[in-house]
């Protein structure tokens, strides 16, 4: 019997994933916050991500774990925020850690978030699993502390696989509609000196990929990305493109200081310029369906 537990799985990520792989398990458990009930099928279960509390034995017998904890980091880097977003990252892969490690029959396979803004900020050359060159910053120390947290607990029975996601585009989540709605009110231009690089993927890509990893039992850090990142300038003008605006105005990183203090989350999220490729994909023979942006956002928008 095939059983595939998705902690955190009520996010935008956490229902792309339950679309995809919906008819491809016998018994999807979704570990959630919120109340445990059965809904279309699919069991949720209450955690709290950082202790046990009968959660736990829906790991047994299971094929594939996926952790997508984490608090957003679309917020205001203030220290309390930044503590959740650590240690959110942190409690509930040791938490998992522990439970794996108490079952008879452990999860096969567990796959655990991570982030390509593990790489630091590079114009220069493209960061792959193997040549990609590692920053200095809070958010690349928290993936740095999350990938650690994950991989010093060895699980002699599990296969551990760290996914180092980047942008990931859907229609009714994640980074698409912010962007969108700047560019349907006409401030579509680049961000900041827009030539910072978006590494990006499509939603359903994400979800292929990890069926992809699944399937071929890949392990270790793996790029969750499209092949071809993208400067902002580009980007944002193709978004527009796509959406029929003719033109967008530019936000310096003074006005970008501004909106993102406005809406309560911080610049970096669009500064940063994120150069990652998916080398290790690639190589094993994976092939995107959306591998342009264009094509993407055709089917997006």
């Amino acid at each position: 019997m095939s059983k595939l537990i998705i902690a955190a799985g009520t996010g935008f990520l956490g229902q792309v994933l339950i679309r995809h792989f919906k008819n491809k398990f016998e018994e999807i458990v979704i570990l959630t916050r919120g109340k445990s009930q059965i809904i279309d099928g699919i069991k949720y279960v209450n955690w709290n991500a950082k202790t046990f509390s009968g959660w736990e034995s829906e790991l047994e017998n299971t094929s594939v774990l996926i952790n997508l904890a984490g608090k957003s980091v679309d917020c205001r880097y203030t220290s309390k925020n930044k503590k959740a977003i650590l240690l959110s990252r942190i409690e509930s892969t040791k938490i998992l850690n522990k439970a794996v490690l108490n079952c008879k029959n452990p999860p096969k396979q567990w796959l655990n978030s991570s982030t390509s803004t593990i790489y630091r900020f590079s114009l220069d050359k493209p960061m792959d699993e193997t040549e990609g060159e590692i920053g200095n910053d809070f958010s690349i120390n928290v993936a740095l502390s999350w990938e650690k947290a994950f991989f010093k607990t060895e699980t002699p029975n599990t296969l551990k696989t760290a996914l180092r996601t980047s942008i990931v585009l859907g229609k009714n989540g994640g980074a698409l509609l912010p962007l969108k709605i700047l560019a349907r009110i006409g401030f579509g231009g680049k961000q900041g000196k827009g030539s910072q690089f978006i590494s990006w993927i499509h939603k359903d890509d994400f979800a292929s990929a990890i069926e992809f990893i699944i399937k071929k039992e890949m392990t270790g850090k793996i790029n969750i990305v499209s092949p071809t990142p993208i400067p902002n300038t580009d980007f944002m003008q193709k978004l527009r493109k796509a959406i029929g605006v003719p033109f967008g105005i530019p936000l310096n990183k003074f006005f970008l200081e501004i909106g993102s203090f406005i809406i309560r989350t911080e610049t970096e999220l669009v500064l940063k310029s994120r150069n990652v490729i998916p080398k290790r994909l690639q190589e094993n023979g994976f092939e995107f369906k959306f591998d342009t942006l264009e094509k993407a956002l055709k089917n997006l928008i």
